[in-house]
């Protein structure tokens, strides 16, 4: 029987909620489906998210859109998001496709949050 394993981990501090995304890999269809259905009941209401890599090594184009769809869903409802601790290869990605022109990213969680404030 195949382990299903929490796509995401979630706590809040002070003025944010932050989720850390907690596969090393995020490739498959099914995976990034299942962190869409996590992460879009946090944002149902006006919030100020930041969404950790810290664990991630490797992701599939397809996040990227997901990552546009949350923050398309934060800022209707009027909220603000950060991206924090992203690893040199994946930030190659986010400069290739100028998302870092579009996201703001900080080094880390603690410092994301401090920015929102």
């Amino acid at each position: 029987m195949n382990e299903v394993k929490p796509r995401i981990s979630v706590y809040y501090a002070q003025n944010a909620t932050v989720v850390t995304l907690t596969d090393e890999k995020i490739l498959e269809e099914g995976d990034i489906k299942s962190i869409e259905d996590s992460i879009m009941p946090l944002i149902e209401s006006r919030v100020n998210l930041v969404i950790d890599f810290s664990e991630v090594q490797f992701l599939s184009s397809t996040v990227l859109g997901l990552l546009i769809r949350v923050s398309k869903r934060i800022y209707e409802q009027k909220g603000r998001l950060r991206l924090c601790s992203i690893g040199p290869k994946i930030y190659d990605i986010f400069k290739i496709t100028r998302l870092d022109e579009v996201f703001e990213i900080s080094e880390d969680a603690k410092k994301a949050i401090k920015s929102l404030a």
